[in-house]
């Protein structure tokens, strides 16, 4: 047989130095079939040779060429789009050659005779001749079909793959790596789905640290699509390579699932919650899985990222396997001698503002295109002109971050303290601008308590955390730490569900505000609206519970507070989708967000969205101790319209379910009296209310000095807002900047009678202890009368 020629080859004849003929992939499951002796389903590949064929002879080359005549700039998002869709349209309008369509069909009954089932469940997954490779890796660019079962339904997903080479992404991405469109051809790799009851990936590196000396594996229930995708928190197993032994565990709650339907297709189902917080793959599993993966390891010769499932038989299958891309990389230059080296100078690079205290160091990255945020590695130093929600992700994976402009209340330092990621802002407002300082790949040291970068890596500046870091890890004793109770209460902002286990513990009464926008940019992605068009609202609504259940859980049964969703309309065109429903304002930070967008008719559908997941955190996973916020709220009429909409969606306000208003506007102070009666409390945005009652934008570096939260207007404004609640039952939180950043205002707020302060993490211990500190102060005063009396007049 001319394999060259041949529309279809079956994996047993197929090896990795086919990448030519049927692509990474196809190649590689080939290869694993042919010579690991690790149990592969089996199946089969169309070649290279048969999506030239079927774009030669149906046209499609032609019209292609032309429709990306229209493609002028890969950068202009909607021009890319619409010429992306006509494309895939006219692919996937295109007849499938009769010759071609029955070597396929042909292959698909051959391959139910030879795994003895009459229309197999199988998957076809598309495979880019230039995917998968070391230095090109195209994965995830092109599309995978799940279920697939029948001879028509096969060959009709084989050319769905052909039209997937032409996603946005896609071909953006070949675009940006100077690839010609014309030379990737695609195959379809027609494989036997593993009835998966347990799915995931393994690498044959630690790719949180890059330890060649174990092997990482992550496992979740159901397919494996949602542990790649990053659905699910799957659990996660370090396996010593040389003994086989598991090193450390650490099992997260798997909530819901992706699994088979009946008749071909997946759906998403909830897990029983007593599987949801178990281990799902046994410990001997695990060790088979660790056997796999050293023999894969050793047959390619280099690091290995791999896809698995375990069926509902038991039986372990390797689904799929590529080289590693990242650590392969970086640990090839370190051992040529390029790892990062310890110096004792401090050359000081840029200076800025110390927005997130802490010490880091690594390998810098320059980022000044939002686009380019995906080749952001975990472990790097961030270093860009400012951040936004749509940051997020990157964000989350640097040790430090640092940026051009911004000030204390800009999104990067606000995030970056509750990460708990050293953050300096403002560099070019106190020195230079860092993007144009700091290189790509430089090795530097960030000192965010003072806000100074150094060059290379400071080893006294280092060592001390290095240090301290491994006599916490080998202590013997631990001494309990101990928090006086306070009559004023200390909550605390929470962005990333993520991290709600890591910082339930601290002595935190509750969370003051968590910011939805998270789950927004961190897991959907997608604009609410677009979902809705697509068809898929429920992603909305359970992703966002998943993501609210998991903080309201760690914390319980401490109060949540939810503060619904606060994008601007740029920060929401950013979303996939986007660009069609939003606005473009030159001010959005003063536009269409919070309130006013909840009963607008072009967007109430999507609160909806928000009010029906906040229904399900609280009667269907019974947590009740889930409250929600409205922000943004301009006039009395807006927040009437707003809480009769959450009544139609059942969320009314009770003994048990509490609303809340943030105080960021001047309206809500001067009307509080009038608010009073749609809310249980206030919580104060300190952020927004002082630019509104100065008059000062708090992202413009040009006046930054001029913003101050402790400027007597606001607070007269505060003591207001607190005697004005207070006189109709209502209690008054801060969840802005201001008690996190100045201790002093903490001191101002208490001796305002405030109910609650709401703080980032790694000021909830410092804050709990000064509120203690002042309230025995206040009665220390009362009862000897000889305390320190303020002149300051509050009252206006």
């Amino acid at each position: 047989m001319d394999v060259e020629k041949a529309y279809v080859l079956w994996f047993d004849e197929l090896h990795r130095k086919d990448v030519a003929l049927v692509g990474g992939k196809s190649s590689s499951l080939g290869e694993l079939t042919t010579s690991t002796g690790v149990p592969v389903p089996y199946g089969y590949a169309t070649t290279a040779h048969a999506y030239r064929y079927f774009m030669e002879t149906t046209g499609q080359n032609k019209k292609i060429h032309e429709l990306l005549e229209d493609l002028t700039d890969v950068e202009d998002s909607v021009e890319l789009h619409e010429v992306c869709t006509k494309i895939r349209e006219s692919i996937a309008s295109a007849e499938m050659p009769e010759d071609l369509a029955k070597a396929i069909g042909d292959a698909y009954e051959e391959l139910a005779q030879k795994v003895n089932e009459k229309d197999p469940y199988v998957a076809v997954r598309s495979s880019a001749t230039a995917e998968d490779l070391p230095d090109a890796s195209f994965a995830g660019q092109q599309d995978t079909y799940l279920n697939v079962t029948g001879r028509d339904m096969v060959i009709r997903k084989v050319k769905e793959c052909y039209a997937s080479t032409f996603t946005d992404r896609a071909v953006y991405y070949r675009a940006k790596k100077n690839f010609d469109h014309e030379n990737v051809a695609l195959s379809a790799a027609v494989q036997m789905m593993a009835d998966s009851k347990v799915a995931g990936v393994m690498f044959t590196v630690n790719i949180a640290n890059g330890d060649d000396s174990t092997i990482m594996i992550e496992g979740s229930w159901g397919l494996g699509e949602y542990v790649v995708q990053g659905t699910v928190t799957p659990d996660n197993f370090i396996v010593n390579k040389d003994d086989l032994t598991i090193k450390s565990r650490q099992i997260n709650e798997k909530s819901i699932e992706l699994v088979r339907k009946e008749g071909g297709d997946v759906e998403e189902r909830t897990v029983p919650e007593n599987l949801a917080k178990s281990q799902a793959l046994t410990d001997e599993q695990v060790v088979t899985l660790a056997k796999y993966a050293k023999a894969i390891e050793k047959h390619y010769g280099c690091y290995m990222d791999m896809e698995w499932a375990v069926d509902h038989q038991d039986r372990i299958w390797i689904l799929q396997a590529r080289p590693e891309t990242v650590w392969s990389k970086r640990n090839k230059e370190k051992k040529a001698g390029t790892e990062m080296k310890m110096t004792t100078d401090h050359k000081v690079l840029v200076k800025g503002l110390p927005a997130s205290p802490g010490m880091a160091s690594g390998k810098c990255h320059v980022i000044t295109d939002p686009k380019d945020i995906d080749e952001f590695k975990e472990g790097e130093v961030l270093v860009t002109m400012m951040t936004s929600p749509d940051w997020v992700p990157a964000m989350k994976k640097a040790v430090a971050i640092v940026t051009d402009a911004g000030g204390m209340t800009c999104h990067a330092s606000i995030v970056s303290r509750e990460l708990g990621i050293p953050c300096v802002v403002g560099t070019k407002s106190r020195s230079v601008e860092a993007t144009s300082v700091l290189k790509t790949g430089d090795d530097i040291t960030i000192d965010a308590q003072n806000g100074i970068v150094y060059e290379g890596i400071v080893a006294d500046l280092v060592k001390p955390q290095q240090a301290e870091t491994a006599q916490v890890q080998g202590a013997q004793v631990v001494q309990a730490e101990y928090f006086a109770p306070t009559g004023t209460g200390v909550m605390m902002n929470l962005g990333d569900p993520d991290l709600a286990d890591k910082y339930c513990a601290l002595p935190c009464d509750g969370i003051g505000l968590m910011r939805e926008e998270f789950i927004w940019t961190t897991f959907i992605h997608e604009h609410p609206l677009y979902l809705i068009e697509q068809g898929k609202p429920e992603k909305v609504i359970d992703m966002l519970a998943e993501g609210i259940s998991k903080v309201c859980r760690a914390l319980a049964p401490r109060p949540v507070v939810l503060r619904f969703s606060d994008f601007k309309s740029g920060e929401y065109r950013n979303l996939k989708g986007g660009d069609k429903y939003e606005p473009e304002e030159p001010a959005d930070l003063l536009g269409w967000r919070g309130a006013s967008r909840y009963y607008d008719p072009k967007y109430t559908a999507a609160f909806r969205l928000e009010l029906k997941a906040v229904k399900k955190v609280r009667e269907e996973f019974g947590l009740k101790n889930l409250n929600c916020m409205i922000p943004f709220c301009r006039t009395v009429d807006e927040a009437a319209k707003v809480t009769a909409i959450m009544k139609e969606e059942g969320l009314e306000r009770g003994p048990d379910f509490k609303l809340f208003l943030m105080a960021e506007i001047p309206s809500n102070i001067i009307l509080a009296d009038q608010f009073n009666q749609f809310v249980d409390g206030y919580s104060i945005g300190s952020n927004d209310l002082t630019m509104l009652i100065l008059g000062c934008d708090r992202n413009n570096d040009t006046v930054s000095a001029l913003f101050d939260e402790r400027n007597l207007a606001i607070k007269r404004a505060i003591r207001h807002l607190i005697a004005t609640a207070h006189k109709d039952g209502k209690t008054v939180s801060i969840c802005g900047q201001a008690p996190s950043v100045y201790p002093d205002f903490t001191e101002f707020l208490v001796k305002s009678g405030i109910d609650y302060v709401s703080v980032n993490p790694d000021m909830v211990k410092a804050t709990k202890r000064n509120v203690a500190r002042i309230e025995q102060k206040l009665m220390l005063d009362a009862a000897t009368g000889r305390g320190l009396q303020d002149p300051t007049d509050y009252t206006w």
